[in-house]
């Protein structure tokens, strides 16, 4: 026996038949649900405060989600990090931010975006196992950091999830997150602890709900210790999507991803064939994407070449 049907209709652009959304997402609302977004949507514009291009249903529907639908205090959450943006100059920082100690980077703290799970979602990495703290800081910053992981959050919401939606015939809303904490020390994590809150505080108030899956492998036994610091910072909905892991990790991480696309160091198979591997490759239906229309536009350059016509030599 099928539910109530939705106070909104599907998404344009759904393909995949099997495709049923979670509830407060468009294609599955309820009537307060469609009566809130509507609301927000107008108060909103009212105020002159309507940014089309950052505020269509989906992301809207993001902030009332992270606030239960309570319309006043998800208004509030939109237009705070609306407010930030303008304060830290975020469009400008996406168009002008160079990490060019992104190779040095990756050999001491790896970050990085890896093809897609089951259900579509770009797949990111964290290896904290890999976290040489000294040497980090030694070629980067804090600050830097945590510009990059802004830059990487815009760039997501930008090329990443609609890409993964075109690839699977439906919208893609959150990540499949990984973090590896093998062989980390307590001493070690609180020294990297402020940058670790602050990517939380980030995710949290200006990117929220993004988080689908959040998987804590290799978790040490004093994780306990480093949990009980970290979980206060979290919301109640944010927490309860990580899952901690030990060391039989790699069931759980294959029956969420296909072992094709998960990086063969964390259990699966794929080896990419680029210098770094797979944590410098960014691999996945974006960069499928952006390799076509490179071929196109060669293409087209070169027919448009062939095509020119060849102008006579003028007499010396």
């Amino acid at each position: 026996m099928s539910g109530p049907a939705s106070a909104s209709p599907l998404p344009p652009g759904v393909t995949d038949p099997n495709y049923h959304p979670l509830p407060g997402r468009l294609g599955n609302m309820t009537v307060p649900q469609q009566h809130a977004l509507d609301t927000i949507r107008k108060e909103v514009q009212d105020e002159g405060a309507f940014v089309p291009e950052r505020m269509d249903d989906a992301t809207l529907l993001r902030f009332l989600r992270a606030r239960r639908f309570d319309v006043p205090k998800a208004k509030a959450m939109l237009l705070s990090a609306e407010q930030w943006r303008k304060e830290e100059k975020i469009d400008e920082l996406v168009q002008t931010f160079d990490f060019k100690e992104r190779e040095e980077v990756n050999k001491y703290y790896p970050q990085y975006y890896h093809k897609i799970d089951k259900d579509g979602r770009p797949v990111y990495i964290e290896r904290l196992d890999k976290l040489d703290i000294k040497a980090l800081y030694g070629i980067t910053s804090q600050e830097r950091l945590l510009n990059r992981l802004i830059c990487e959050y815009e760039r997501s919401l930008r090329t990443r999830m609609p890409a993964s939606a075109r690839a699977v015939g439906h919208p893609v809303e959150t990540f499949c997150t990984i973090m590896d904490l093998q062989g980390v020390s307590l001493s070690n994590f609180y020294r990297v602890k402020d940058y670790v809150m602050a990517t939380a505080s980030l995710g949290q108030n200006r990117y929220p709900e993004i988080m689908g899956k959040f998987y804590i492998i290799n978790a040490p036994w004093a994780f306990s210790a480093v949990w009980a610091i970290i979980k206060p910072w979290l919301d109640e909905v944010t927490a309860s999507k990580i899952d901690i892991v030990g060391g039989g990790y790699r069931e759980k991480l294959l029956a969420q991803i296909p072992a094709e696309n998960l990086p063969k160091d964390l259990g699966g198979t794929c080896e990419c064939d680029c210098p770094g591997g797979c944590s410098m490759s960014d691999a996945g239906p974006w960069k499928e994407e952006e390799r076509e229309k490179e071929e196109v536009e060669e293409k087209t350059g070169a027919e448009a070449e062939a095509e020119a016509p060849v102008e006579a030599l003028a007499p010396a």
